[in-house]
């Protein structure tokens, strides 16, 4: 009850009271009476005063006892909802784990069919080399040369059995954000004592040896999982796969990596496969069909060591080339001045800024790779190429050791793979 309404209720009663003194004096009563009656009067106001004000306090808890019970079974219903809630989020979280779990050991099977197919005779053929033919003549002594080849072969050889191929990623960034877009993927070897091997060091021996394939598949099966390690963190970002025209046209390891690719057409976004541009002149037959195979399940491709920009836009189109990676230096050499502006030397007609967007009518995109220096970008910005490859950007680095466990294929992958050993004549 209000302040205001108790004072007006007290001045109610007060009246009453007064009024009862004056009505009993009035009547001829005397004093004594009549302030009597005003106090009796006062005094039976009070008491009803206080009956209704006790009641109404009852009522008004009550409500309030009521709105308790009401906000109680409320919250009741939402623990209650809530608790189904999360046993039901259990129960698709056990039954996601289940279904990764069952596809994880589907793709692991097949790669294990695909060992299985790669080296069914390659034991064989390996035990046959070892033991040799008896009536053979002792070969002739190996020069110092020909010792140092044969033993960085056998290191080659043991770096593929044993896993010690590294990843390394350099970025791929757009101008003028220098964000990371895409990444270009190398193979590394390392030898029994941790030193990496380059490129320019065992390649020479390598290829005679038929060792490129089984390097070049380890990189491709790498970078399908790295790509599919970066789509599980929600992570769209490219790799540019470098493949060879020997492991497109290797009839026993393409046709079960294809398979492979097939059950994974939801990276095709992301792996971008890689040839040299000669590589790609000398295509033939064969390993055009095979692009065209990877063509169909959307995966995309690149060219990158490119000697001349004058580029078939037409064929590039036709065969899904989606990028071009010319060397800075190859780009800004062909640059000339014609009236003050600048142009290519083989398209003189156009701006030189207008190249890029040329190759973008036809769907490719210009990265301009090997680029060292600030000024470089300058010269890059200005006709118009919107990505870069370098490094000024960023050296190649080695995926983490733990990444590469994760990623590693399974036991006898590479083994399996292998060519047999060559005998010297």
């Amino acid at each position: 009850m209000g302040r205001l309404t108790s004072i007006l209720l007290m001045g109610t009663y007060l009246f009453l009271s007064l009024g009862a003194a004056m009505a009993l004096y009035t009547g001829g009563s005397d004093t004594g009476a009549c302030i009597a009656a005003a106090l009796a009067t006062m005094a039976v106001c009070f008491a009803i005063h206080n009956f209704v004000n006790q009641y109404l306090s009852e009522r008004r808890l009550s409500k309030e006892i009521d709105l308790v019970r009401d906000a109680h079974r409320l919250m009741v219903e939402a623990i209650d909802v809530t608790q189904k809630d999360m046993v039901e989020l259990a129960d698709q979280m056990q039954h996601q784990r289940v279904g990764r779990t069952d596809e994880l050991t589907t793709e692991v099977k097949m790669l294990e069919n695909l060992v299985l197919k790669l080296g069914e005779s390659i034991e064989e053929r390996l035990s046959d080399w070892k033991a040799g033919p008896a009536q053979v003549a002792a070969p002739a002594p190996l020069s110092r040369q020909e010792q140092q080849a044969m033993a960085l072969i056998e290191t080659v050889r043991q770096a593929l059995i044993e896993n010690r191929v590294d990843l390394y990623l350099q970025p791929v960034v757009s101008l003028p954000q220098r964000k990371t877009i895409y990444y270009e993927s190398f193979s590394r070897l390392r030898d029994a004592t941790g030193r990496v091997l380059m490129p320019a060091e065992y390649l020479s021996v390598a290829e005679p040896e038929g060792l490129v394939p089984s390097i070049d598949n380890l990189l491709l099966f790498r970078c399908v999982q790295i790509v599919r390690r970066l789509a599980k963190q929600d992570r769209r970002i490219g790799i540019f796969c470098n493949i060879s025209l020997t492991s497109l046209r290797d009839e026993v390891f393409f046709p079960q990596f294809l398979e492979f690719l097939n059950e994974n057409r939801d990276l095709a976004d992301s792996v971008i496969f890689e040839l040299g541009q000669d590589a790609y002149a000398a295509r033939g037959a064969m390993e055009a069909r095979h692009m065209a195979r990877l063509a169909d399940m959307g995966f995309k491709f690149s060219l990158d060591k490119i000697t001349s920009i004058d580029l078939d836009l037409t064929d590039l189109q036709r065969s899904d080339v989606r990028y071009v990676k010319i060397g800075a230096n190859v780009l800004l050499d062909q640059l000339m001045n014609i009236d003050g502006k600048p142009a290519l030397r083989f398209l003189k007609d156009i701006h030189a800024g207008d190249y890029a967007n040329l190759l973008a009518r036809y769907g490719i995109d210009v990265i301009a790779e090997k680029v060292e220096n600030e000024r470089q970008v300058v010269d890059i910005l200005e006709i118009e190429v919107a990505y870069a490859q370098g490094h000024l950007f960023g050296e190649p680095r080695a995926i983490k050791e733990q990444v590469l466990l994760e990623t590693a294929p399974p036991a006898g992958f590479i083994k399996s793979t292998l060519p047999p050993q060559r005998r010297r004549a």
